[in-house]
This record gives C-alpha cells, structure tokens and sequence, in this order.
C-alpha cells in the first residue's frame, strides 16, 4: 500500500490536471480553462467523485476538487484524464489557506461533501463549516455565490446551521432527508451513501 501511495505521488507531478501549491495562479484559473465559464469549488474533494459527476453534468462550468491528500486526488485526475474530462482540474493545497489562491469574487459555488464532522473535543474549529472558515469562503466567492453542504453525519448538520444562524447567513435551503421528498437541484441526484442531509447558504 505504502508502495502504490509514492508511486501514485510522483505520477501527480506528471498530470496536467493537477496543481500542487499554485498561489501564482490566483485571479487566474480561467485562464488555466481557457474559458470564462464560471468557477466552482469541491473542497477536501478525497477521490473526486463529486468534482467528476459535476463536470460531466455541466459541461459548461469549471470545477475544481481541492485537497492535501495527493494520494486521492490521484484517483480523480487520473480519470478525469482517461475519460477525457478537460472542465475538471485538482489542487493540491490545506483549505484554511483557500484565499491564497482564489481571488475575491472569483468563485461560484462552494460544495464541501462529506467533510469530516471532528467529533472530537476541541476540534470543532476545524470543521469546515466553522467561523474559522467562513469568512474565507466568503472572501473568494462573487455576489450571490452560494456554499452546498452534503453530509451524512447529524452532528455537523446542526452544528452548521447553528453557527450560519449566529452570523445571520442566508440559509437558502435545507433538509435532514434529502431523498424522503423532491430534490431542489438536479445536482443532488448523485449518491454516494445512502442518506444525506443538506443544506445551502448564500452571500
């Protein structure tokens, strides 16, 4: 396994679609595009599988799957590569930086699946729906930018809402059994567990 790990390490240096601690192209990710559609962000993105089902479902916007984990972004721009997908990209980077490499106003929408909910005491700045990381988001997204979180775990669910609450965010939607009624976007159709709760919010 450790083999395979550096194995994969070294082959993300050689990927086109992989970008690893570019803070040079901040204000500039449509120009690496080729295009001015608009810029979506999956953030601590593992394997990409949501990066690649957004891409392939709107092939006229950007979509970049953001984390530190070399190892499993591998995996999606590996197959962003073979299936010829050229509206997805990967950056490697520790998402409390994000501002580093994002411009202000240059995002369209941030989705953060399936984070980890840090159910552990003291760690729940860390979560990435905390105030540690919201001013962030909204530092890079444009006016009427919007935040999607997927999740499966309650505790982070509600502790999301309370906290967008307590700095009066606009909560645009949200829902504890996202597959018990009808989907609000046509994005939520791809599952990856079994249940989810979700809920988004705007600038």
């Amino acid at each position: 396994m450790a083999k395979n790990k550096i194995k994969h390490l070294e082959e993300l240096k050689t990927f086109s679609n992989v970008f690893q601690l570019r803070k040079d192209l901040k204000g500039k990710w449509n120009e690496v595009f080729k295009n001015s559609n608009p810029v979506t962000l999956e953030l601590a993105c593992g394997k990409g599988e949501y990066s690649l089902a957004l891409a392939k479902k709107f092939p006229s916007g950007n979509f970049i799957g953001i984390d530190i984990k070399g190892a499993r972004i591998w995996r999606g721009a590996k197959s962003a590569l073979e299936e010829k997908i050229s509206n997805v990209i990967f950056l490697r980077t520790y998402i409390d930086h994000i501002e580093e490499y994002f411009a202000e106003g240059e995002v369209e929408e941030i989705w953060i699946t399936f984070p980890d909910p840090y159910h552990a005491s003291g760690k729940a700045r860390k979560r990435l729906t905390s105030t540690l990381f919201l001013p962030r988001y909204k530092k890079i997204l444009k006016q009427g930018g919007i935040v999607h979180l997927k999740t499966d775990d309650l505790l982070l669910y509600e502790f999301t809402i309370e906290t967008l609450q307590a700095v009066n965010a606009n909560i645009l939607f949200h829902t504890n059994d996202l597959y018990a009624s009808a989907l609000q976007y046509e994005i939520l159709e791809v599952k990856l567990f079994m249940k989810r709760n979700i809920l988004h919010w705007g600038k």
